[in-house]
């Protein structure tokens, strides 16, 4: 076994680095963008890391090919975050990784730059101590994904050939809770829009003009109202076409996960839970898509009457659902909404997943479940789904033919995207323990791009 040493006082200063750097892809400049990219490359000297240009901001790549005959593995993650949303609600500042108690705050260390750190050390103690990995890998760290990743697919598609892998393995993707090891063997495909609702040509006096001409913000309401209905369903026709029934096996396979929604409903300061009827919660977390209103824009707190208002649309998808019929549906349905005296348009935005799978008996989970009761023994491992979206995943099954496995050592509680984002302490050499098995396992005989059982 390697030595991941018996402090984590070092990892915990490096890494630091690396949270100091406000690395938003959504609007940092360039520069700052880079200087994270570098970071992380300078990690992967061993295996030649370099910053490589997309058509925005770079990807780190890197790859160490000494291990004939083994499988050949390729490392996705990225180094950019999510903004920090308002300061205010931030108990320490969120680029500066601060210590507290048994977990590290700061923006990134959960998403992803606490997960990525952690795959880098493994693969360096690999080298210090052996002077070699045990397989063959491959780095692809980029710094899109939390905008959508919209310059990957023209880099991967571009690099194929060298990106080849007979498996990819995702440094993203929390687990679903920290008191139990898990594996997620989905995640949701997501579709985003605004809803744009124009009225006169620029803003009024809600004195002057009040009750005389259409308000946007109205119409945007009634419209963004019409998209469930009372009882929480989605009200868009042809938003479920595609998807299969939940199985009477599915369904009981979900209710033996230890599921208090007392204390889901607690931690988020809720009483009661809302959504698609004839579901538990559960069943609605994992295996149904949702349809959710993100932000309202226009006028503000004084008496104006807005010219314009938009609304922020997201939609979660599941297996079965085509991204483009449902984008197609929406518009379809917004546009039968009575708006007398205002102008409707819906925009997709660019990015449109699907859901991703990976099937329970493949190859690759069968390895990663190994190592996980490894570095957890006794624990059973939890077959589990994301909720969220890793764009990336369809990317490298069209392009690249590998399936990806989500490995990440972060928690789903941890605030990611919130303010006050954390990463537990002991996840990053139980991280890097099971890091260090996975690749052994893989190494010693798994073949990952196998057939399920």
């Amino acid at each position: 076994m390697l030595d991941f040493g018996p402090a984590d006082d070092g990892y915990v200063a490096e890494l630091a680095g690396l949270v100091a750097i406000p690395s938003v892809s959504r609007d940092a400049a360039p520069p700052v963008m880079r200087a994270a990219a570098q970071w992380v490359a300078d990690q992967l000297s061993f295996a030649g890391g370099r910053v490589a240009e997309t058509g925005g901001h770079p990807v780190v790549r890197a790859d160490w090919l000494g291990a004939g005959g083994a499988p050949t593995i390729l490392v996705y993650g990225h180094y950019d975050v999510q903004p920090t949303g308002d300061l205010a609600e931030w108990d320490t500042p969120p680029f500066e990784l601060t210590v507290d108690g048994d977990v590290i705050r700061g923006r990134g260390a959960s998403d992803d730059k606490g997960p990525v750190y952690l795959v880098l050390k493994t693969a360096q103690a690999f080298m210090d101590a052996d002077g070699r990995l045990p397989l063959n890998v491959k780095f692809l760290i980029e710094g899109e994904e939390e905008i959508g990743s919209p310059h990957l697919p023209d880099y991967v598609t571009s690099h194929a050939a060298e990106l080849a892998a007979d498996l990819v393995i995702s440094a993203d993707g929390a687990m679903w809770r920290p008191g139990e090891p898990s594996l997620s063997l989905k995640s949701k495909g997501l579709v985003s829009l605004d809803i744009v609702v124009e009225g006169a040509a620029t803003d009024l006096h809600s004195g002057r003009y009040g009750g005389t001409v259409a308000n946007p913000l109205h119409a945007l309401a009634a419209i963004l109202a019409s998209l469930h209905d009372s009882r929480g369903a989605v009200a868009v026709a042809g938003f479920y076409d595609g998807i299969p029934p939940l199985t009477p096996a599915r369904r009981a396979e979900i209710a033996t996960v230890p599921f208090g929604e007392g204390n889901y409903l607690a931690g988020l300061g809720l009483s009661r839970a809302y959504g698609e009827p004839g579901y538990t919660t559960l069943e609605r977390l994992w295996e149904r898509p949702t349809l959710e209103v993100n932000g309202v824009l226009g006028g503000g707190k004084y008496t104006v009457i807005p010219h314009v208002a938009v609304g922020h649309v997201s939609g979660r998808l599941v297996p079965g659902q085509d991204p483009q019929r449902v984008l197609a549906a929406i518009a379809v349905h917004v546009a039968a909404q009575p708006a007398p005296g205002v102008r409707v348009e819906v925009r997709p935005d660019e990015a449109a997943v699907p859901a991703y799978t990976i099937p329970a008996g493949h190859p690759a989970i069968r390895a990663a479940a190994a190592a996980l009761r490894a570095v957890y023994p006794g624990e059973p491992v939890l077959l589990a789904c994301i909720a969220g979206t890793l764009p990336a995943t369809d990317l490298f099954e069209r392009v690249l033919g590998a399936k990806t496995l989500f490995f990440s050592f972060s928690t789903a509680d941890e605030n990611l995207h919130a303010p006050n984002e954390f990463l537990r302490i002991r996840r990053l050499r139980e991280g890097m323990r099971a890091w260090e098995q996975l690749w052994r396992l893989l190494a010693a005989g798994v073949t990952p791009g196998g057939d399920d059982d």
